[in-house]
């Protein structure tokens, strides 16, 4: 008798590869075991697909349910999940669709997708008590450089090559006109939200860069200077400040000192 682990990857195996062959033995009791297990296999794939049409309600309606519920399909059969929740699949799906030859017209198709699963990933998020911005004050210059924060868990960021955020708000607000033309051209955009308020802006190309390196745990000095390097006009000070109120920082972590005893 194979073990539980065993028995687990074989039935994995069979619902995604389709061949039920080799876990075929373990299907006892009832009538074909065989012709019951397809019944999973196809309530595997349509849970699946289906999923991925509810986090993509605005790409569906950009361009129809047959194609994204065809790109699902195909996605699931080159994507089994990875994660127990089926909130987090489809992470790669923004990029698999766009990359599908029937999205070759569509070349703002994966800006827009990312931004709505970075949208939508905000609203499931909590607002953390903001930190002010006095208790920086008390920290001098080399200890603030080296410091880390820390940002809202609700709050994504995405640099897209078409103004995306434009179409993305014509969807959410159901005000879309009977022809849209988007500009192509860089656009640094920041997702903010919890509980399902969700707030969409762009930043200049600096205070995007800055945030989105101290989002990803780098220090302010170090952020600061990358955000210089990609916009000569950035103000780092203005920058951290306005972090503040917007009320985006939740935590500061000075950096440690060695202990020299």
């Amino acid at each position: 008798m194979p073990l539980l682990g065993e028995v687990q990857s074989l039935v994995r195996h069979a619902l995604i590869s389709g061949e039920v062959s080799a876990v075929a033995p373990l299907l006892v009791g009832g009538g074909d075991g065989a012709v019951r297990f397809r019944v999973h296999q196809r309530h595997y794939r349509a849970s699946l697909v289906r999923a991925l049409m509810e986090a993509f309600p605005a790409t569906v309606w950009l361009t129809g349910s047959a194609f994204v519920e065809e790109a699902a399909r195909r996605f699931v059969a080159a994507h089994p999940p990875d994660r127990p929740c089926l909130a987090e699949y489809g992470e790669a799906f923004p990029a698999f669709v766009a990359a599908l030859p029937e999205a070759s017209n569509l070349p703002y198709l994966r800006d827009f997708a990312e931004l709505e699963r970075r949208f939508a990933q905000t609203a499931l998020q909590i607002a953390l008590p903001p930190r002010s911005i006095g208790e920086v004050a008390a920290l001098d210059r080399d200890t603030l450089v080296d410091a880390t924060i820390a940002l809202q868990p609700g709050v994504r960021y995405w640099r897209a090559s078409w103004s995306v955020d434009e179409l993305l708000t014509a969807y959410l607000t159901n005000l879309a006109p009977d022809r849209f033309e988007l500009s192509a051209g860089t656009v640094y955009l920041e997702a903010r939200g919890a509980r399902g308020d969700v707030q969409l802006r762009r930043l200049s190309a600096g205070d995007f860069t800055f945030r989105t390196l101290l989002a990803g745990g780098d220090t302010l000095g170090s952020a600061a200077q990358r955000a210089l390097d990609d916009d000569p006009g950035f103000e780092p000070g203005a920058a951290l400040a306005a972090l503040f109120a917007d009320g985006l920082v939740t935590a500061i972590a000075p950096a440690r000192t060695e202990d020299t005893r």
